[in-house]
Protein backbone atom coordinates (compact mmCIF):
# COMPACT_ATOMS: atom_id res chain seq x y z
CA UNK A 1 0.00 0.00 0.00
CA UNK A 2 1.36 3.45 -1.06
CA UNK A 3 2.10 6.50 1.19
CA UNK A 4 -0.94 8.28 -1.06
CA UNK A 5 -3.07 5.34 -0.31
CA UNK A 6 -3.02 5.41 3.75
CA UNK A 7 -4.25 8.61 4.17
CA UNK A 8 -4.70 10.05 7.52
CA UNK A 9 -8.33 9.84 9.17
CA UNK A 10 -7.79 13.10 10.89
CA UNK A 11 -10.92 16.03 10.55
CA UNK A 12 -9.78 19.06 9.18
CA UNK A 13 -10.81 22.24 8.96
CA UNK A 14 -10.71 24.50 5.56
CA UNK A 15 -11.22 28.13 4.48
CA UNK A 16 -10.47 31.53 3.69
CA UNK A 17 -8.12 34.05 5.06
CA UNK A 18 -6.50 37.10 4.69
CA UNK A 19 -2.93 38.40 5.54
CA UNK A 20 -1.39 41.53 4.53
CA UNK A 21 1.61 41.40 2.01
CA UNK A 22 4.84 43.01 2.36
CA UNK A 23 3.32 46.25 0.42
CA UNK A 24 0.50 46.43 2.82
CA UNK A 25 -1.83 44.45 0.25
CA UNK A 26 -4.27 42.05 1.34
CA UNK A 27 -3.88 38.77 0.57
CA UNK A 28 -6.56 36.08 0.11
CA UNK A 29 -5.58 32.39 0.43
CA UNK A 30 -7.20 29.26 1.25
CA UNK A 31 -6.20 27.60 4.70
CA UNK A 32 -6.78 23.81 5.00
CA UNK A 33 -5.72 22.25 8.70
CA UNK A 34 -5.68 19.09 10.82
CA UNK A 35 -8.06 19.72 14.13
CA UNK A 36 -5.61 18.64 16.52
CA UNK A 37 -3.09 20.80 18.61
CA UNK A 38 -0.25 18.88 17.23
CA UNK A 39 3.32 20.34 15.95
CA UNK A 40 3.32 19.84 12.33
CA UNK A 41 4.93 21.49 9.48
CA UNK A 42 3.71 24.06 6.92
CA UNK A 43 3.38 23.97 2.96
CA UNK A 44 2.75 26.72 0.75
CA UNK A 45 0.72 25.62 -2.37
CA UNK A 46 1.78 28.13 -5.44
CA UNK A 47 -1.37 27.48 -8.11
CA UNK A 48 -0.46 27.54 -11.74
CA UNK A 49 -0.74 30.34 -14.17
CA UNK A 50 -4.64 29.64 -14.48
CA UNK A 51 -4.57 31.20 -11.16
CA UNK A 52 -6.64 30.72 -7.73
CA UNK A 53 -8.53 27.30 -8.84
CA UNK A 54 -10.46 24.85 -6.90
CA UNK A 55 -8.03 22.43 -7.79
CA UNK A 56 -5.15 23.90 -6.28
CA UNK A 57 -7.47 24.50 -3.23
CA UNK A 58 -8.28 20.65 -3.07
CA UNK A 59 -4.48 19.89 -2.80
CA UNK A 60 -4.16 21.73 0.27
CA UNK A 61 -7.26 19.89 1.80
CA UNK A 62 -5.11 17.07 0.49
CA UNK A 63 -2.33 18.24 2.66
CA UNK A 64 -3.80 18.92 5.48
CA UNK A 65 -5.56 14.80 5.79
CA UNK A 66 -2.01 14.20 5.89
CA UNK A 67 -1.01 16.47 8.92
CA UNK A 68 0.04 19.48 7.36
CA UNK A 69 -0.56 23.21 8.03
CA UNK A 70 -1.83 24.04 4.01
CA UNK A 71 -2.13 27.16 2.79
CA UNK A 72 -2.62 28.47 -0.86
CA UNK A 73 -2.10 31.96 -1.38
CA UNK A 74 -3.79 33.65 -4.13
CA UNK A 75 -1.29 35.27 -5.84
CA UNK A 76 -3.94 37.58 -8.40
CA UNK A 77 -5.07 39.04 -4.74
CA UNK A 78 -4.30 42.78 -6.24
CA UNK A 79 -5.94 42.37 -9.45
CA UNK A 80 -9.08 40.76 -7.79
CA UNK A 81 -11.23 42.17 -5.26
CA UNK A 82 -15.42 42.70 -4.91
CA UNK A 83 -17.08 41.61 -8.00
CA UNK A 84 -14.40 40.33 -10.03
CA UNK A 85 -14.19 36.61 -10.35
CA UNK A 86 -10.99 34.68 -9.96
CA UNK A 87 -11.00 33.97 -13.66
CA UNK A 88 -10.88 37.36 -14.77
CA UNK A 89 -8.16 38.11 -12.39
CA UNK A 90 -6.45 35.21 -13.58
CA UNK A 91 -6.89 36.76 -17.26
CA UNK A 92 -5.39 39.68 -15.97
CA UNK A 93 -2.34 38.94 -15.23
CA UNK A 94 -2.12 36.69 -18.10
CA UNK A 95 -2.07 39.38 -20.37
CA UNK A 96 0.32 41.11 -18.43
CA UNK A 97 2.62 38.44 -18.56
CA UNK A 98 2.31 37.20 -15.23
CA UNK A 99 3.05 37.97 -11.63
CA UNK A 100 6.82 39.65 -11.17
CA UNK A 101 9.57 37.77 -9.47
CA UNK A 102 9.75 40.14 -6.16
CA UNK A 103 5.68 40.14 -5.93
CA UNK A 104 5.70 37.09 -5.83
CA UNK A 105 8.66 36.20 -3.44
CA UNK A 106 6.98 38.82 -1.14
CA UNK A 107 3.85 37.01 -1.20
CA UNK A 108 5.37 33.60 -0.52
CA UNK A 109 7.15 35.09 2.02
CA UNK A 110 4.43 36.18 3.79
CA UNK A 111 2.85 32.87 3.73
CA UNK A 112 5.39 31.34 5.28
CA UNK A 113 5.30 33.63 8.00
CA UNK A 114 1.59 33.35 8.51
CA UNK A 115 2.13 29.53 8.46
CA UNK A 116 4.37 29.83 11.38
CA UNK A 117 2.28 32.67 13.11
CA UNK A 118 0.10 29.36 14.14
CA UNK A 119 0.10 27.69 17.25
CA UNK A 120 0.49 23.99 15.68
CA UNK A 121 3.56 25.45 13.66
CA UNK A 122 6.66 23.43 14.10
CA UNK A 123 8.64 26.06 12.46
CA UNK A 124 9.52 24.19 8.98
CA UNK A 125 8.22 25.61 6.11
CA UNK A 126 7.69 23.48 2.47
CA UNK A 127 6.78 24.86 -0.80
CA UNK A 128 5.37 23.63 -3.99
CA UNK A 129 4.42 24.29 -6.61
CA UNK A 130 2.91 22.65 -10.58
CA UNK A 131 3.75 24.25 -14.04
CA UNK A 132 4.65 27.88 -13.47
CA UNK A 133 4.44 27.47 -9.75
CA UNK A 134 6.85 24.35 -10.12
CA UNK A 135 9.20 27.31 -11.29
CA UNK A 136 8.35 29.54 -8.48
CA UNK A 137 8.61 27.22 -6.03
CA UNK A 138 12.41 26.90 -6.70
CA UNK A 139 12.54 30.47 -7.13
CA UNK A 140 11.05 30.83 -3.51
CA UNK A 141 13.47 28.51 -2.24
CA UNK A 142 16.43 30.21 -3.71
CA UNK A 143 15.23 33.98 -1.91
CA UNK A 144 13.82 32.40 1.32
CA UNK A 145 14.43 30.67 4.44
CA UNK A 146 12.66 26.96 3.84
CA UNK A 147 13.23 23.53 4.94
CA UNK A 148 11.72 22.06 1.68
CA UNK A 149 10.41 22.72 -1.95
CA UNK A 150 8.78 20.62 -4.39
CA UNK A 151 9.15 21.64 -8.64
CA UNK A 152 6.55 19.63 -10.34
CA UNK A 153 6.78 20.47 -14.08
CA UNK A 154 8.20 23.85 -13.66
CA UNK A 155 9.25 25.72 -16.91
CA UNK A 156 11.95 28.26 -17.63
CA UNK A 157 14.19 27.51 -14.53
CA UNK A 158 17.37 27.54 -16.97
CA UNK A 159 16.62 29.40 -19.99
CA UNK A 160 14.01 32.71 -20.48
CA UNK A 161 10.79 32.44 -22.04
CA UNK A 162 10.62 32.66 -25.38
CA UNK A 163 8.60 35.43 -27.58
CA UNK A 164 5.08 34.74 -28.08
CA UNK A 165 4.40 32.35 -25.36
CA UNK A 166 2.74 35.18 -22.90
CA UNK A 167 4.63 34.32 -19.79
CA UNK A 168 7.55 36.82 -18.44
CA UNK A 169 10.02 34.55 -16.96
CA UNK A 170 13.85 34.93 -16.69
CA UNK A 171 16.39 31.62 -16.02
CA UNK A 172 17.23 31.31 -12.54
CA UNK A 173 20.32 29.30 -13.05
CA UNK A 174 22.09 32.90 -11.22
CA UNK A 175 20.02 31.87 -8.45
CA UNK A 176 20.56 28.62 -7.38
CA UNK A 177 23.30 29.41 -4.93
CA UNK A 178 21.22 30.82 -2.97
CA UNK A 179 18.82 27.85 -2.62
CA UNK A 180 17.63 27.29 0.81
CA UNK A 181 16.81 23.91 1.47
CA UNK A 182 16.33 19.98 -0.34
CA UNK A 183 14.90 20.39 -3.83
CA UNK A 184 12.61 17.28 -4.90
CA UNK A 185 11.51 17.40 -8.74
CA UNK A 186 8.74 14.94 -10.31
CA UNK A 187 8.77 15.91 -14.26
CA UNK A 188 7.62 14.58 -17.38
CA UNK A 189 9.67 12.39 -20.40
CA UNK A 190 7.30 13.71 -22.89
CA UNK A 191 7.17 17.37 -21.65
CA UNK A 192 8.65 20.19 -23.98
CA UNK A 193 9.00 23.22 -20.73
CA UNK A 194 10.73 21.56 -19.29
CA UNK A 195 12.39 19.44 -21.63
CA UNK A 196 14.72 16.16 -20.02
CA UNK A 197 18.08 18.79 -21.49
CA UNK A 198 16.31 21.04 -19.45
CA UNK A 199 15.79 19.31 -16.27
CA UNK A 200 19.46 17.47 -16.42
CA UNK A 201 20.79 20.84 -17.18
CA UNK A 202 19.49 22.12 -13.66
CA UNK A 203 20.75 18.51 -12.20
CA UNK A 204 23.79 19.44 -13.47
CA UNK A 205 24.04 22.80 -12.04
CA UNK A 206 22.72 21.62 -8.79
CA UNK A 207 25.55 18.99 -8.59
CA UNK A 208 28.29 21.80 -8.91
CA UNK A 209 27.06 23.59 -6.18
CA UNK A 210 26.57 21.11 -3.67
CA UNK A 211 22.98 20.88 -3.16
CA UNK A 212 20.59 18.61 -2.22
CA UNK A 213 18.02 17.06 -4.62
CA UNK A 214 16.10 14.26 -5.93
CA UNK A 215 14.66 14.20 -9.41
CA UNK A 216 12.43 11.64 -11.36
CA UNK A 217 11.43 12.02 -15.14
CA UNK A 218 8.45 9.88 -15.73
CA UNK A 219 8.06 8.16 -19.09
CA UNK A 220 5.16 8.27 -21.10
CA UNK A 221 3.73 11.41 -18.73
CA UNK A 222 4.07 15.19 -19.97
CA UNK A 223 2.94 18.27 -19.01
CA UNK A 224 0.24 18.94 -16.34
CA UNK A 225 0.46 14.80 -15.76
CA UNK A 226 -1.14 15.51 -12.19
CA UNK A 227 -3.61 17.44 -12.99
CA UNK A 228 -6.99 14.77 -12.63
CA UNK A 229 -9.19 17.20 -15.19
CA UNK A 230 -7.00 16.98 -18.15
CA UNK A 231 -5.96 14.53 -20.83
CA UNK A 232 -2.20 14.26 -20.04
CA UNK A 233 -3.15 12.91 -16.24
CA UNK A 234 -1.29 10.10 -15.61
CA UNK A 235 -2.36 7.85 -12.93
CA UNK A 236 0.96 5.43 -12.16
CA UNK A 237 3.32 8.73 -12.69
CA UNK A 238 1.24 11.04 -10.59
CA UNK A 239 0.65 8.35 -7.31
CA UNK A 240 4.32 7.49 -7.25
CA UNK A 241 5.16 11.29 -7.09
CA UNK A 242 2.64 12.04 -4.64
CA UNK A 243 4.36 9.16 -2.38
CA UNK A 244 7.63 11.02 -3.29
CA UNK A 245 6.35 14.21 -2.04
CA UNK A 246 4.78 13.09 1.51
CA UNK A 247 8.34 10.81 1.78
CA UNK A 248 10.29 14.16 1.06
CA UNK A 249 8.34 15.97 3.22
CA UNK A 250 8.19 13.76 6.08
CA UNK A 251 11.66 13.86 5.94
CA UNK A 252 12.11 17.45 6.27
CA UNK A 253 9.26 18.88 8.01
CA UNK A 254 8.26 17.12 10.74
Amino acid sequence: MTAMQIAMTKAIQAGTVHFAGNDGAEIEAYLAVPQDDAPRGGVVLIHHLPGYDESTRELARTFAVHGYNAVVPNLYSREGGPGISHEDAAAAVRADGGVADERLVADIGAAATYLRSLETSNGKIGAIGYCSGGRQALLAACSLDLQAAVDNYGAFVMSDTPAGIGLRATSLESLLPGLSCPLLGNFGADDSHPSPEETARLGEALDKLGKTYDFKTYEGAGHGFFNVNRVNYRAEAAMDAWDRIFTFYKQYLS
